[in-house]
């Protein structure tokens, strides 16, 4: 009998470690207030910027039911272009045979020869993959073998199986749990995590023999290069089985999440497996399908209530909820793009974009898909829905990329089904989620420029010009979306050693001791060089360099040692602008490293003012400096500078300003309706030094 797979609960995946982010925002308790009215909404807390082990960002994309080859092919040519960190793939183990999807969930040993490929094509797409900056994470089906109901047969590897027999592994009679009927009561502990789900023999996870054999899968897998697990069916594993399989492994840190759904009143939720990773939040998704098929003036508080940011893996969908109807899924259209608009550019939780094929049948395998074989999957093919190809996903991750630790400023909302909001100065969303266009103002803190609407075009054939107040004016379509990012410019001004001619030499410092190093790059908005770049060459003591024919267009850069380690700015990548430019530590500074300049700073008559203080802040509002100065805003809170919270409570900014200046200044807090906070005392002075630096440890009074 075909086992359905849609009667139990949901699946989906995550990725790297986030690190802890910020769980609250404390009560202003000092400060002169000047109209202030504390928002009502809770602040969200940005996760701090983390790259993944790949110099990527923690964007996953789960290609369910990919072959090995064609996620290979996909990470050179797509993935790792758009700024993805990790691919989630399908599990590797060997399985039982059929046409069905959820066979692959049927492990009949632990050897890498699944009807997706085998374990030479395993190692050529993470070796592939990892060239590209994309990390490999594998779905780990280790709570189960094959079920009960099928009997005997071969597996897609050629091994054969029996109902208590298991010989690839060896897993006999001994080493499954006592009971062997189905569960029957999500709230008895017990029944959930030894009996059988939905027929499938259940491991028993507390033998140390057993804990010994998913171990050695495990750290298999981590020998082939593998980047993390997701831990499917976590919840009907004891926590502490878990977390003793862990320490067995040569890397008893990497990263993994588990598949725990919670629901209210069972006694197993996702909080209790946080000792050995993260947990994915159910919640999240279901509240994205119930806000987007009412009214999602509230995503602001989508966070509520849910595991903190830097536990939670977050997705719109997966290959289980797609099915059963808990989540949306593709067949919702614009809605489906506008909700993975939403969770990509919100502060919360790591997420995950699914792609997957189209489906009647819910337990339809993927096209083509034989009892022992899936063909490679085809982009030009209505039959697979390729999302990381879209306009709107690919603009998106990068949108991610670049925003990761800006808080949520400027929020707007139309009491209904129109939203908008900033991160901080880095980037602007708006969503509508009705039938009809809205035209308005929208109040930004990015900095005036002309910036590609990402959603709308990968060409940046769509722009918005956002002024000297930070304000743009533009026609968000019926259920359609904008985002701007300083990543993605209508063509960045050059201000300081522009060129002459029409190239662009870049240097890189060669502090990190790589054998090798290269340059993978774009101009404007063009397309990336073939991952992983061109050869950059010796320029000079501890430098080395490539000239890029820009012709006076900015270059969006990263660097790596052409073997899998990259250095991609915390998955940002480097904006680069000039005639001669250096990347040195994370930091771009304009100038030739090899002709004398003393060390490739600024100038002698420009240099960095650092803003740093320590401020509290009543929910919803964001720290800003104001001064004296044009560059600090003339006393004017509408143009005050943005700090940012990835530090909080301590605030910070660095500009650029000419040694010698000397300014007064002030912190003022403001928020998404325009309430201004003023800092009580008299008016702060600095000088920036003749050094071209100045650094200010302040706090809020």
């Amino acid at each position: 009998m075909m086992l359905s797979r849609t009667t139990r609960p949901v699946r989906r995946n995550s990725r790297h470690r986030l690190l802890a982010g910020l769980t609250a925002l404390a009560v202003l308790t000092s400060g002169l207030v000047a109209g202030a009215v504390p928002a009502s909404a809770k602040a969200p807390t940005p996760s701090p910027v983390v790259a993944s082990e790949n110099g990527r960002g923690n964007v996953v994309l789960n290609m369910f039911q990919w072959t090995w080859d064609a996620v290979a092919a996909e990470c050179t040519s797509t993935i790792g272009p758009a700024g993805f960190g990790y691919v989630q793939v399908s599990p590797p183990q060997e399985h039982i045979q059929g046409t069905a999807w959820w066979t692959s969930y049927q492990p009949v040993s632990y050897k890498i020869e699944s009807k997706l490929g085998n374990r030479a094509e395993f190692q050529n797409m993470v070796n592939t993959c990892r060239t590209a900056g994309v990390g490999i994470v594998v779905d780990a089906v280790v709570n189960h073998t094959a079920g009960a109901d099928t009997g005997s047969g071969t597996g897609t590897g050629g091994t054969s199986y029996s109902v208590d027999s298991f010989p690839g592994v060896p897993y006999g009679a001994n080493d499954f749990n006592d009971c062997r009927a189905n569960i029957t009561n999500y709230g008895d502990r017990y029944n959930v995590q030894n009996c059988r789900l939905v027929s499938l023999q259940d491991l028993r996870t507390s033998s140390d023999y057993v804990r010994g054999k998913i171990a050695g899968y495990m750290n298999d897998l981590l020998g082939l290069g593998v980047a993390g697990f997701r831990i499917d069916a976590a919840k009907h594993i004891p926590a502490a089985d878990l977390e003793a399989i862990k320490a067995r492994l040569t890397n008893p840190n990497v990263y993994w999440v588990h598949e725990v759904i919670g629901a209210a009143g069972e006694p197993i939720q996702p909080s209790e497996y946080l000792g050995s990773g993260d947990s994915h939040e159910f919640n999240y998704a279901r509240d994205l399908k119930s806000r987007f098929d009412g009214s999602i003036k509230d995503l602001r508080y989508i966070a509520d209530n849910k595991l903190a940011s830097d536990r939670a893996g977050v997705f719109v969908d997966n290959h289980d909820t797609e099915r059963n109807g808990e989540t949306m899924n593709y067949k919702w259209g614009a809605k489906y793009k506008l909700a993975n608009a939403f969770m990509l550019s919100w502060p919360y939780g790591s997420p995950s974009v699914y792609t997957g094929y189209t489906w009647t049948d819910k337990d339809a395998g993927a096209p083509g898909a034989t009892s022992t074989s899936v063909p490679d999957a085809s982009c030009s093919s209505s039959a697979w829905t390729c999302t990381q190809r879209w306009t709107e996903i690919a603009g998106m991750v990068g949108f991610h990329n670049t925003v990761e630790g800006a808080s949520v400023t400027n929020w707007w909302d139309d009491g209904n089904n129109n939203i908008a909001y900033g991160r901080g100065d880095k980037g602007y969303v708006a969503i509508n989620n009705t039938g009809s266009a809205v035209t308005r103002t929208y109040q930004t803190s990015l900095p005036a420029n002309t910036y590609c609407d990402v959603v709308a075009s990968k060409d940046c054939s769509t722009t918005y010009t956002v002024s000297s107040s930070g304000t743009f004016t533009a026609t968000v379509p019926a259920y359609g979306a904008l985002a701007l990012h300083v990543g993605k410019t209508g063509g960045t001004p050059c201000t300081v050693d522009c060129p002459t001619t029409s190239a662009t030499t870049v240097y890189y410092s060669t502090s990190k001791g790589w054998s090798a190093y290269k340059v993978h790059y774009k101009i404007g908005a063009g397309a990336w060089t073939t991952a992983p770049g061109v050869d950059m060459t010796a320029a000079c003591t501890g430098w080395v360099s490539r000239e890029i024919p820009a012709n006076g267009a900015n270059v969006t850069a990263a660097f790596t040692n052409g073997s899998g380690t990259w250095d991609n700015n915390g998955g940002k990548d480097f904006s680069l602008t000039g005639r001669h430019v250096q990347v040195s530590s994370g930091v771009v500074t304009a100038g030739d490293p090899c002709a004398g300049t003393g060390g490739g700073g600024p100038g002698e008559t420009e240099g960095d003012a650092s803003f740093s203080v320590n401020a509290t802040t009543v929910l919803g509002q964001s720290v800003y400096v104001v001064g004296s100065i044009t560059a600090l805003g003339s006393w004017a809170p509408a143009s005050a500078k943005p700090l940012s919270a990835a530090s909080y409570p301590v605030w910070k900014l660095t500009l650029d300003l000419p040694a010698g200046t000397t300014f007064e200044y002030k912190y003022v807090k403001k928020d998404g309706a325009g309430n201004v906070v003023w800092e009580s005392g008299a008016n702060r002075t600095a000088t920036v030094g003749a050094n071209g630096a100045v650094t200010l440890n302040d706090t809020w009074r």
